[in-house]
């Protein structure tokens, strides 16, 4: 489930920047583009309701990869932007919330400690994306990143996807029959949860984190195509790899030095990998590139998955699947469209035109990105106080 769900999606979102690069597309429209991925999280806490509330998760989820896979297909026949974003967007909002779902359903039949060791398997499906890169390009030996070609691979991995989510064990709603209201339907009841201080300040801190993560996250496929890079996903695909070891130590970590160190790494690691970004271009070594792309398993694993841990054991049974969506909705939701626009304005201010060819200060542009980064982890070692004892129940 974790490989297939992260696999069809990897496989055209990483190099999707370079596409619409490639056709022309202007800085504001590429935002509000790459910005689906974010307004697709919005509807996450309202399928977590769903999944909560009336069928069975793993049901929820076969549909979803059903309509995703056609939308993808339709995304690969359109050349006009404002149809692509439209089709895009469509097919955001149904295959965004079931990253939660998948999320519910491992944990459903799990114990807490044991789920980075299911959601490696994402990671690797991330990873393995890759290799329809490689395939195509060697062995017929035309493009790939860059083309319309990675929707169709999306839209066929899909479907493979939803045929073995029918093999799923059965994830029953576990709130089936209470009485819904309009903020159930909103799958906004988690957010009592934030009446709790420590938890309020994680989840500000989850949101503004994702404004440094999406100038990598939805970004640098554009930057690697401008310094001319062959295997755009394949070169991404490296902090995805580094990901996989890092996610099997997210359980020892916590439980031998507690979430709140656990977390404070991972935006560490964020402020070395812009750090690194932009030492690179200053004194133009392009190893630094290479440390800041594999800092992103640190990141993702340690700071978001450890986070996805977090509020799963905050949320009462009922609440699980919203939780999850919820926390989906205000990183890579709310928080990746901040990001998104944030940065696409950062770096159009930072680019030119010349003689009909973009040129980028991408120093400038890692430069902020790392201040940032700075201000968000001491604003975070300040703030969020220490949970020994959830990080014990967490690990365990």
């Amino acid at each position: 489930m974790m490989f297939f769900q992260y696999l069809m999606y990897a496989v055209w979102w990483v190099p999707l920047a370079a596409y619409l690069t490639n056709m022309d597309v202007g800085n504001m429209q590429k935002s509000f583009i790459l910005s689906s991925m974010a307004i697709g999280f919005i509807a996450s806490p309202i399928i977590g309701m769903i999944a909560d509330r009336y069928f069975a998760a793993q049901k929820v989820l076969f549909g979803m990869n059903i309509l995703s896979s056609l939308l993808l297909i339709w995304a690969a026949n359109t050349t006009n932007p404002d149809f692509l974003f439209i089709i895009l967007l469509f097919t955001m909002l149904l295959s965004m919330p079931t990253w939660g779902l998948i999320n519910t359903i491992a944990m459903a039949h799990s114990p807490s400690g044991d789920f980075p060791k299911i959601r490696v398997f994402g990671s690797i499906g991330w990873v393995a994306s890759g290799l329809f890169s490689v395939i195509v390009v060697k062995l017929f030996h035309i493009g790939f990143d860059g083309t319309n070609l990675p929707f169709y691979f999306g839209a066929g991995t899909g479907l493979v996807a939803a045929l073995l989510n029918l093999t799923l064990p059965d994830s029953p709603p576990a709130g089936k029959g209470k009485v819904s209201s309009f903020i159930d339907a909103l799958g906004l009841r988690t957010i009592k949860l934030m009446k709790e201080g420590n938890f309020a300040i994680f989840i500000i801190f989850s949101f503004l984190s994702m404004i440094p993560f999406a100038m990598y996250y939805t970004y640098f496929s554009e930057f690697l195509l401008n310094i001319k890079t062959q295997y755009i996903t394949i070169t991404m695909n490296w902090g995805a790899l580094a990901e996989i070891g890092f996610m099997l130590l997210i359980s020892v970590t916590i439980k031998k030095f507690g979430l709140r160190k656990v977390l404070i790494l991972g935006l560490v690691a964020m402020l070395v990998r812009y750090v690194a970004f932009y030492l690179g271009g200053v004194v133009n070594q392009q190893w630094l590139i290479y440390l800041g792309i594999l800092v992103h398993g640190l990141i993702f694993g340690f700071f978001y998955v450890g986070g996805q841990m977090y509020i799963d054991k905050r949320a009462p049974d009922e609440l699980k699947a919203q939780a999850q969506g919820f926390i989906f909705l205000i990183t890579f939701g709310l928080g990746l469209l901040a990001g998104n626009l944030i940065d696409g304005r950062i770096i159009g201010f930072f680019t030119k035109i010349s003689g009909g060819i973009r040129v980028y200060n991408w120093d400038s542009i890692w430069g902020i990105t790392s201040i940032f980064s700075v201000v968000l982890l001491v604003g975070f070692i300040l703030l969020f106080r220490s949970e020994d004892q959830e990080s014990a129940k967490i690990s365990n």
